[in-house]
């Protein structure tokens, strides 16, 4: 299924480079108004999750299954963080490779510590890395029968996809389709799985991960978050011409924390719920579907290429802010 969703996300990011330009359907003011909507109720809902699972994470800090204060701390701190790297798209940038090579030495780390450890060997790691081919013969087992775990990921992962698509394709606009398929689905693919393989022969041997290994991924957990966080936020406000130009920069950060804080604890209350923004998401989608079939399929069908304005300037990132 994560398959599948990853393959919706290099489609969105197509239409949002390709055929988007053309049509203009999120342009629409009624379609904008609902796009922000769903971006925003993603943005809280994501810091809810980390706040949900906090206590399985750091059971240190109180029993493993209640909320503490400690946790609504950490997640304000989250939020903050979010909200001022996003001021800046160098810094949204900054994070980004950060979080990145942070995540590719935790990988690294922990692969050393179960299979360079002295009753395991590197031939080890390769035999539970071919175990993931028996995913893709066995995918029906994943996604059938369909019930509420599916239900829950497929709502979040539909309200992400427009915005992965809507970010990304400002930054690869002037990519050709491979690349961005390369880019989005193949490069990423592969530490993901020596992660999971990892994950895997230390639950398989029963390795104990409490301890600095925890810690180690609570860290980069939480920068994945802040930095999934300051992408949405950075692209909302630019959506809503609320930037930090227009406002100031005091007046926007306190702004986005009051809205994000104040929607996350209305999850926690589940006053909100995931599943309507997920169907606000795909009610978009359906939306832009018939748009496109009933007035701009002659347009859609004339497209040879990605528009000439889509140019790659690596440079032009230096500029900004």
């Amino acid at each position: 299924m994560v398959c599948l969703i990853w393959a919706f996300y290099f489609l969105t990011c197509f239409y949002f480079c390709v055929i988007e330009p053309r049509v203009k359907f999120f342009e629409i003011p009624l379609i904008k108004f609902i796009n922000n909507l769903v971006i925003i109720g993603t943005c809280a809902f994501t810091a809810y999750l980390l706040l949900s699972n906090l206590p399985w994470y750091l059971p240190n800090l109180g029993d493993g299954e209640t909320i503490v204060s400690s946790f609504y701390l950490i997640v304000f701190m989250v939020i903050a963080a979010a909200v001022y790297s996003s001021t800046s798209i160098k810094y949204v940038r900054y994070l980004s490779l950060g979080s990145t090579w942070l995540f590719f030495g935790l990988i690294a780390i922990m692969w050393s510590g179960a299979f360079l450890s002295d009753d395991s060997s590197v031939g080890e790691f390769f035999s539970t890395f071919a175990l993931i081919g028996g995913y893709f013969s066995n995918m029906h087992e994943f996604v059938l029968p369909m019930n509420d775990y599916h239900e829950f990921y497929l709502f979040w992962w539909f309200a992400w996809s427009i915005m992965i698509g809507q970010f990304t394709s400002r930054f690869v606009g002037g990519m050709k389709t491979y690349q961005v398929l390369l880019a989005m689905m193949i490069f990423p693919s592969i530490p993901i799985a020596i992660w999971f393989t990892v994950l895997y022969y230390y639950s398989a041997n029963g390795i104990d991960t409490t301890g600095f290994y925890n810690l180690a991924m609570v860290i980069v957990g939480i920068t994945f978050v802040i930095n999934s966080l300051d992408s949405l936020v950075r692209l909302y406000t630019d959506n809503l011409n609320m930037t930090v130009e227009r406002l100031g920069k005091v007046p926007y950060i306190i702004g986005n924390i009051v809205v994000l804080s104040g929607l996350t604890l209305l999850f926690k209350l589940d006053f909100l719920a995931i599943q309507w923004v997920g169907a606000l998401a795909i009610t978009l989608i359906l939306g832009c579907f018939v748009y496109i079939l009933k007035g701009h399929l002659s347009k859609v069908a004339d497209i040879e290429r990605s528009p000439k304005a889509n140019k790659i300037d690596f440079t032009k990132i230096e500029l900004l802010d």
